[in-house]
């Protein structure tokens, strides 16, 4: 694949992370992506940014070194309604919402109530990225969830960060993989995700490579080397 963009990066406006937002699309520019996404964490993240940042992204040029910059949010999923930690005032602002969930903002339930937490925010018409859902930090039953991404024309990310050993989030390689399956079987579309923190993990998606080639994943259903057909997807 030519890997031409990275929807889900973050700056040190996220409060653990440590490149600015200029760095961030220099080296996306030196690496030939061409569309970045920079998703900075919704306010249930401890020392992430205020919601402020978010009205005032209009000043941002859309354009740097080349680079087209989607600016928007990673959202926690809070409830097993699927609810996120920003309102309508603040979403419909943003480039691109993508939305997961975290430890620090999510308190683990039933299989059935963390599955439910996940298809609410599909459902949510503004989130177009569901982020790390083969993490673990919630069991989940993957099938109705690639079920009601594929109605809904949601994207399921496969994240490298996920798989770092540091994470030590064991039960991932084999929720990501059978993420992959099903998204194979019933012709999903998926992206893959670096979770960037640091200017130089932006497009490192090295640890999922081996996963799609032992599933036997489609390129076809990759959408990081389709700049037009992501941006006609995530329009929906």
């Amino acid at each position: 694949m030519n890997i031409v963009l990275d929807i889900h990066t973050h700056t040190t406006a996220s409060g653990h992370a440590f490149s600015s937002l200029q760095e961030m699309a220099q080296a996306a520019a030196d690496k030939g992506i061409q569309l970045l996404g920079i998703t900075e964490h919704g306010p249930g993240i401890p020392g992430t940014c205020d919601p402020i940042y978010f009205r005032n992204l209009w000043t941002v040029p859309r354009q740097m070194y080349g680079v087209k910059l989607l600016l928007g949010s990673e959202l926690n999923i809070i409830d097993y309604e699927g609810n996120v930690d920003l309102d309508e005032t603040y979403l419909k602002r943003l480039d691109i919402c993508i939305a997961g969930i975290h430890s620090l903002c999510y308190t683990p339930g039933t299989v059935e109530q963390n599955t439910s937490a996940v298809i609410g925010a599909i459902r949510n018409p503004y989130v177009k990225i569901i982020t790390h859902p083969g993490d673990g930090t919630a069991e989940l039953n993957y099938e109705p969830i690639v079920l009601a991404a594929k109605e809904h024309n949601t994207l399921l990310e496969i994240n490298n960060s996920s798989l770092e050993p540091y994470r030590e989030k064991a039960t991932a390689p084999d929720n990501f993989k059978e993420i992959l399956k099903l998204c194979k079987k019933y012709e999903q579309p998926v992206i893959l995700g670096s979770d960037a923190h640091i200017s130089f993990a932006i497009g490192k998606y090295d640890l999922i490579y081996p996963m799609l080639a032992e599933t036997e994943f489609p390129e076809e259903l990759i959408m990081n080397d389709k700049l037009e057909a992501f941006k006609a997807y995530i329009a929906q």
